[in-house]
């Protein structure tokens, strides 16, 4: 009997559901930062084996919101609750049950579907013993079908968790065909990459007013090669200046480790060129969120 299904991975931010989704399905689907809010779409990737196929739902951190994006992005997270099969909560080990945490388990205790807390980080938990506490302490709450503890980075009972969905999922359909890992396009995939660099090369105060749109993107004739032109966004002409760097050498920086990861996507060599743009409050404004993906008429 082959099983198939939907599943959304749930969460506040910077607890490691993209690390954690990625480790599943063996690619970068989604772009991992240690900076939260890093995820701003829901993101659809695709596992499959012999036995079962597991569609993947990675949302926005649930947080609360403090513009137009982050209501968007909240609304794509807890949406992401109904119509699926089963989902996973996914905490941080080292962080008690806080507000955030509190207010995302009264949402999960009216729902129908089952939930299964994924505790993540337990490679930072040297003591069995705390590890056990967690688990009782979350247990409590009478929410959870399932409680599995694991290292979304260290790759340590992914294959637990893998078998724990694909218990809890009905006999269905092959939805999409074996090769597929995400139904994001590759613009999105790239500008993603992209992002991701820039969160890793600027200031913190930098990040969430960023956004990349993949201007033009071409396979040169009768060469391997892809031309690709991207702009980052941001909102303040101080936050141009940090990511541009002195003399430039920040973003060559972002640039170089980029177009590493984008070639590793498309199988290409890649010819990048980035540009900075500053555009102020665009994360309130709903024509630069429709250009940039982001809407919330999906």
């Amino acid at each position: 009997m082959f099983k198939s299904g939907f599943v959304s991975i749930v969460g506040r931010p910077n607890v490691g559901k993209s690390t954690l989704m990625n480790n599943v399905v063996g690619e970068k689907i989604a772009i991992m930062s240690d900076k939260p809010q890093t995820t701003r779409n829901t993101i659809q990737a695709v596992y499959t084996d012999e036995e079962a196929q597991i569609i993947f739902l990675d949302t926005p951190g649930i947080h609360k919101p403090k513009n137009k994006l982050g209501e968007i992005m909240v609304k794509a997270a807890t949406d992401a609750f109904s119509n699926v099969e089963m989902i996973l909560f996914v905490v941080d080990s080292s962080k008690n049950i806080g507000p955030g945490d509190r207010r995302i388990i009264e949402e999960l205790r009216g729902s129908k579907t089952p939930v299964v807390l994924v505790i993540n980080k337990i490679d930072q938990i040297a003591d069995k013993d705390e590890l056990f506490d967690i688990i009782k302490m979350y247990d409590k709450e009478g929410v959870f079908s399932e409680i599995v503890p694991i290292s979304a980075l260290k790759g340590k009972n992914i294959e637990t968790l893998v078998e724990v969905i694909k218990k809890g999922l009905e006999e269905g359909p092959k939805y999409f065909p074996d090769y597929m890992i995400t139904d994001q396009p590759e613009r999105v995939l790239i500008a993603e990459l992209i992002r991701e660099k820039v969160l890793h090369y600027v200031d913190d105060e930098v990040p969430h007013g960023v956004a990349v749109e993949i201007e033009r993107m071409r396979k040169r004739e009768n060469r391997d090669i892809i031309d690709v032109s991207a702009v980052i966004y941001c909102e303040r002409d101080s936050h141009k200046g940090i990511i541009i760097g002195k003399g430039g050498r920040k973003l060559k920086g972002i640039g170089k480790s980029a177009r590493q990861d984008i070639e590793l996507l498309l199988g290409s060599q890649i010819n990048l060129q980035l540009w900075v743009k500053v555009k102020e409050n665009w994360r309130n404004l709903q024509n630069y969120i429709n250009n940039f993906g982001l809407n919330d008429n999906k």
